[in-house]
């Protein structure tokens, strides 16, 4: 397992515990290391699999080349590593396939999966190794995290660009570590997306979960239904100008997304959180009659009509076209809230609908509520209930489970980032709870719902609607620090979960966050260094 010796998770715990003690001669908790020192192996989020320091540190100067194979795919993680270091350290950094030392990124085969890696740090350079091009691309982001939160600048910084000495060896707990954005109660732009890409990039997140469509607006362009985009895209909350993605816009939000190694999963909300489409399509209603656009945020009101043909000839032209433009794997139908359609009809709709989504080659992902239908065989449910959630509720998802469904898990009273972190934030929610960083991080996913085998989870997520969100800085605001939890919770070993250690290794990222101009909630929770 290790390329030098073994230690137990215990051991890397209590390694990582002495260095940050160790180091704490140099500086305060959380802060960044005096000039010339260089951050501890053991300060990453999320927390690697195992750690082990020693030895030399490397320095990267203006000799210092990147090193790739010769492929396609570690080059343009070269070129993205480049780009991210060239800015503040002002060195050239070469992206080549000739040389030896400085910092390589090698492919090989290993026992690393599809997203795992091995980070080895010496006097003569840095290697990360992986079997797959996600691999190295994880491995870059825990590189930048042991570099200065200068690195981060867009201007040329006075260093030491020091990398600490020993191996870093890395693999996820779960395959699903998503974030939701929802796009429809506020609308938010190509380059509002990849902005948020980024950040999620940074800490190992693979999955971004669009909600495309709800009541106050419909957000995908749609050839056989044109006024989808255009009249139901056209509002939102509050009665702003709206909008929405072109084809070509959503390619682009694909395309940029799997530079960084994330997955789009688009979702349309069926059969309710539907007023939008039903307000461009009067045939879409059971009565005939279109309704008038909808800025409020009340939920549960709108149904699509389960009875009419039209309505499935309307979801195989949605889900055709959306298909056509999504590589992934999956395709989320919604199903939450439909408290305008009757369980039978509920369960007749998603009869209708999940083989419609499996002919156009992807898998059915749902809200919870799909396990009060049968779920699709393949289909993953993902769960959003609360700690006060019925017990019958709870055992029919479990019960799911059991069966063969998978889950995503995203309880909202402990991941939901639009609720308040406290009654004063300014931004968000509180239907389900407050929700301060060390609630949000402390529960373990693995027997987080009782009944449900730990085989059935297949990761987390952290969703963010935006009844109160309008622009980047609401969702830096409501997303960090407690997305840095959720990405741990998704990728680090049980073994490593730790409040009072991760606070330490949490409050470090402030400064990285400064520099990357992210606005923060400066949770009292946190040891954050001065600024």
């Amino acid at each position: 397992m290790r390329r030098h010796h073994r230690t137990t998770p215990r051991t890397t715990r209590i390694l990582g515990s002495l260095l940050l003690v160790m180091a704490a001669g140099a500086f305060t908790l959380g802060a960044a290391p005096a000039s010339g020192e260089a951050i501890p192996l053991a300060q990453v989020v999320p927390a690697p699999a195992s750690v082990a320091a020693g030895g030399s540190p490397y320095r990267i100067t203006d000799a210092t080349r990147i090193r790739v194979d010769d492929s396609r795919e570690a080059r343009r993680v070269g070129e993205y590593l480049a780009g991210v270091l060239r800015p503040s350290t002002g060195y050239p950094l070469t992206v080549t396939s000739q040389g030896r030392g400085g910092i390589r990124l090698r492919l090989a085969q290993g026992p690393f999966g599809a997203e795992g890696y091995r980070l080895d740090s010496g006097r003569s350079g840095v290697t990360i190794t992986a079997a797959r091009p996600a691999g190295l691309f994880h491995g870059v982001q825990t590189l930048r995290q042991l570099l200065p939160a200068a690195v981060e600048k867009d201007s040329v910084q006075p260093g030491p660009w020091l990398v600490a000495g020993g191996t870093i060896t890395d693999t996820p707990r779960y395959g699903w570590r998503g974030a939701m954005l929802d796009v429809s109660r506020h609308f938010f732009t190509v380059d509002q997306v990849k902005r948020y890409i980024d950040q999620l990039a940074l800490y190992k997140i693979n999955k971004l979960h669009l909600h495309l469509s709800d009541d106050q607006g419909w957000r995908i362009a749609i050839d056989s239904w044109p006024r989808l985009a255009a009249y139901g895209g056209s509002t939102q909350v509050g009665g702003g100008p709206g909008g929405h993605y072109t084809k070509a816009d959503y390619q682009e939000i694909v395309r940029y997304a799997a530079s960084r190694y994330l997955e789009v999963v688009p979702e349309i909300d069926m059969p309710g959180h539907t007023n939008a489409a039903l307000a461009s399509y009067a045939e879409l209603n059971c009565d005939g009659v279109a309704p008038p656009l909808y800025t409020g945020t009340d939920v549960g009101f709108s149904s699509l009509c389960v009875g009419k043909e039209i309505t499935y000839d309307f979801v195989d032209d949605v889900i055709r076209e959306l298909a056509a433009l999504t590589p992934g794997e999956y395709l989320h139908i919604g199903g939450d809230e439909a408290h305008s359609t009757s369980h039978e009809d509920y369960v007749k709709f998603m009869d209708r609908v999940q083989p419609i989504v499996a002919e156009y080659g992807k898998t059915v992902v749902g809200w919870h509520q799909l396990t009060g239908a049968t779920p699709a065989k393949g289909a993953l449910a993902q769960y959003w209930g609360l700690d006060g959630t019925s017990d019958e509720e709870k055992a029919q998802v479990a019960k799911a489970a059991q069966n063969g469904t998978g889950l995503i898990l995203s309880p909202a009273d402990r991941i939901y980032l639009d609720m308040k972190y406290t009654a004063d934030t300014p931004l968000g929610l509180d239907w389900a709870g407050l929700v301060e960083v060390k609630r949000s991080y402390d529960w373990d996913p693995g027997n987080y719902l009782a009944g449900a085998p730990s085989s059935a989870i297949r990761g987390v997520e952290a969703p963010l609607w935006t009844e109160t969100i309008t622009k980047s800085a609401d969702i830096e605001y409501m997303a960090f620090p407690r997305l840095a939890g959720v990405a741990e919770l998704g990728w680090s070993p049980a073994s490593t979960h730790d409040w009072e250690d991760y606070k330490v290794r949490l409050a470090a990222q402030g400064p990285r966050w400064d520099a990357l101009g992210i606005g923060y909630y400066q949770s009292p929770q946190v040891p954050w260094p001065a600024r």
